[in-house]
């Protein structure tokens, strides 16, 4: 092993591979929702879409990043995980100049959809990096702060595109800018040195749990409900604050809050997870989010806009770096690729089917029902993992 791949300490947790693995995240996430809560806005105002088209527009990167999902786990279980990861960002990377080009409502989805195939691979690919330049003493607790990168990039960025647009008025800017951080966080992951991987010997050549981790299809299923909030919320909130509450130039302050929910959360909850209590943060998390959700359904007024948006950062934050270390801990050493595209395609699954259905019940019916939907599916889900999924994964938890 080469000197400069081993941490100074065993047990140090803030190493340089995982320092640089926590930036190209950040990077690749922050890239990607700069333009989320603004793209609505540019199909409507490029292309006179109708809420409707832009939910079909906006969740097609969702149904191509459900599709490589399965094999992005398989790849990096099983072939290099430092090229699969660098060929996978640059890719990322270069769909960004697609978005300048695109003329057509056609060309536009086409271009999102395709750029779904390498974020979904790149996100698998470096969040299994992450876990393996951890020391296994500091797992737990390093995955939540890998997770707080991610998080915090969702919740920062869209608040940054808005501000921006805002201040300068064009869209295209926004694309460039996005394609310049995405460069970046290429050239982050690219330069990540790993320690060489043994070989698993006896493993099966084809099986299902190359592509989807079965031991935690409950768990699955869980997080899929919260996906779906996360869904619609994040896509029409920029247009309900407008529309609905009159709040023109509120949204960017909405996500910063959301993010400032997420980020003490995360450093309030990583001794927790330290300490092995991932079903107590989790339980805490999906009932703060589900009151989070409920007081944005109900639309008092701004008030409990912007503290709805407080409540869910902090319950996402306790709840879903929880799960992800569940799906860990359920799958064999040799299963991190597929246990961490197994969350993924749980996530994104839900947002896809909250993407379709948000624009369905705000185009058809109102966005009364879109919001008070989520708020019930919040707290089905919330239910579900209380009543059952606490006791499935204990049940099947390997270390």
């Amino acid at each position: 092993m080469s000197s400069e791949c081993k941490p100074a300490s065993a047990d140090r947790l803030w190493n340089k591979e995982y320092i640089k693995v926590m930036t190209s995240n950040f990077l690749l996430f922050f890239a990607f929702y700069l333009l989320t809560p603004l793209l609505p806005l540019y199909l409507d105002a490029q292309f006179s879409a109708d809420k409707h088209e832009i939910g079909i527009v906006l969740s097609g990167y969702v149904v191509a990043t459900l599709l490589v999902r399965p094999f992005s786990g398989f790849m990096v279980d099983c072939f290099d995980r430092k090229r699969v990861l660098t060929l996978c960002f640059f890719f990322f990377f270069i769909c960004f100049a697609g978005y300048v080009g695109a003329g057509t409502i056609l060309m536009f989805a086409i271009v999102r959809t395709l750029h779904g195939l390498p974020f979904g691979a790149a996100t698998v690919a470096n969040s299994t990096v992450a876990i393996d330049v951890l020391p296994s003493s500091r797992r737990n607790e390093g995955i939540g702060y890998y997770g707080l990168s991610n998080n915090l990039a969702m919740a920062v960025a869209p608040s940054a595109g808005i501000w921006i647009y805002q201040a300068s008025g064009n869209f295209e800017l926004l694309f460039w800018i996005s394609l310049v951080l995405a460069f970046a966080g290429f050239f982050s992951a690219s330069s990540v040195k790993l320690r060489p991987r043994e070989r698993v010997e006896g493993k099966p050549k084809m099986s299902l749990d190359h592509f989807f981790l079965g031991r935690a299809w409950l768990m699955a299923a869980n997080i899929l409900l919260f996906g779906l909030c996360w869904g619609v919320m994040s896509n029409y909130v920029a247009i309900y604050g407008r529309d609905m509450l009159g709040i023109t130039e509120g949204t960017g302050l909405f996500f910063m809050i959301l993010s400032a929910g997420l980020f003490v959360s995360r450093l309030f909850g990583a001794k927790s997870l330290r300490q092995g209590k991932l079903t107590r943060n989790c339980a805490r998390g999906v009932l703060l989010s589900s009151v989070g959700y409920t007081l944005f359904a109900l639309s008092f007024g701004e008030w409990s806009y912007y503290l709805s948006a407080l409540l869910i950062g902090l319950g996402n934050g306790q709840m879903y770096p929880a799960f992800l270390n569940m799906f860990i801990s359920v799958a064999r050493h040799d299963q991190r690729g597929t246990a961490n595209s197994s969350i993924l395609i749980s996530w994104d699954l839900g947002m896809g089917i909250g993407i379709l259905a948000g624009g369905f019940l705000v185009q058809y019916i109102s966005y009364g029902a879109a919001f008070w939907t989520v708020a019930a599916m919040q707290c089905l889900g919330a239910a579900l993992f209380i009543i059952f999924t606490r006791g499935f994964f204990m049940r099947r938890r390997l270390e």
